[in-house]
């Protein structure tokens, strides 16, 4: 049977779409990305969103364009990463929140409005009192409450925030009613510890990273931190494992996320430069000289990573009594 030209023509143009959309696939990105920041300019996530921005550009081969979106309680942001078309040209990063907000009704959101990319920091919580205080262990502290429940004020965050949830849990893991220090809200850590640090409370359950100015000045002194192991900046510094026996732990991590429904090759292609950036020297030595705590979890243990604190936050504002 005779082929006519124009059957030529078809087949060509049948191939040419064929290998147009393979490479048009396999150029990703061939344009700017935005990174959605839930948080304000200026802080820990911004800083490292911008260093991780910055660098993803060199492995990518694109601007990273950072973009603040802040509000509600971290609400916004988390929302503009979620509701982004997933074409992997706008991811964010993602925080511990995201575990949170919606046990206390501010969001339906949760981690599986997300694809997953990778975990890249997580701040354990310290145990920070005023150095004069009289408490030369939290073991010390513990009994104090225990003796005492209601009259020890603490601070840091919101009400149901992060650092409350620290405290409350290892409350509850040591025994102790949750609500026998009371929670002054703060709009973070730094009004809480100048509170402290004025004797408006007595202690102020926050990352290392932020107290490490007060720290260095002697001002404030941290009796443990909620981690297996004591941080870089202080390796001295007590962990409850070795006081209490405890295994009670608490951080705030951050990290990269997409919309759900992420095309494969788009979440290969992310993940693998985020594991590049994670590993260089640069992005180490940022995050050492800040007293930044660096991690990693790849797509698939993010994943498990983020169910898992789910369900343990849950638990702990339940006991809090601040689930709706």
């Amino acid at each position: 049977m005779r082929i006519f030209p124009f059957a030529h023509v078809l087949r060509a143009l049948a191939l040419a779409v064929v290998l147009v959309s393979g490479a048009a696939a396999a150029a990703y990105p061939e344009r700017p990305i935005s990174l959605i920041v839930p948080w304000g300019a200026g802080g820990g996530t911004d800083a490292t969103a911008r260093i991780i921005g910055s660098l993803l550009e060199k492995e990518l081969g694109q601007p990273v364009n950072v973009v603040n979106r802040t509000g509600g309680s971290g609400v916004v942001g988390h929302q503009a990463i979620a509701s982004a078309p997933p074409d992997g040209y706008t991811i964010g990063m993602i925080t511990v929140e995201i575990g949170m907000m919606h046990w206390v009704g501010l969001t339906e959101l949760s981690a599986v409005n997300y694809d997953a990319i990778g975990v890249v920091n997580a701040d354990p919580a310290g145990m920070h009192v005023r150095v004069d205080a009289p408490y030369k262990s939290v073991k010390d502290f513990l009994a104090a409450v225990k003796a005492n429940p209601g009259k020890f004020k603490a601070s840091g965050t919101g009400q149901g925030g992060i650092w409350h949830l620290a405290l409350a849990g290892l409350l509850k893991d040591q025994g102790l009613d949750p609500g026998s220090v009371p929670w002054v809200p703060s709009n973070g850590a730094a009004p809480g510890l100048q509170d402290l640090v004025s004797g408006g409370v007595e202690i102020v359950p926050c990352s290392v990273p932020e107290a490490r100015s007060l720290i260095d000045a002697g001002k404030v002194k941290a009796l443990a931190i909620m981690d297996a192991n004591p941080p870089a900046l202080y390796p001295a510094m007590p962990t409850l494992k070795k006081e209490l026996g405890s295994n009670w732990t608490m951080a705030a991590w951050r990290a990269i996320a997409a919309p759900k429904g992420l095309p494969p090759e788009a979440k290969t292609r992310l993940a693998a430069a985020l594991k590049k950036v994670h590993d260089s020297k640069e992005f180490r030595d940022f995050m050492a000289a800040r007293g930044f705590g660096v991690i990693y979890a790849d797509p698939e243990d993010f994943a498990k990573f983020m169910a898992k604190s789910d369900v343990d936050l849950g638990a702990t504002m339940k006991a809090v009594g601040i689930v709706k």
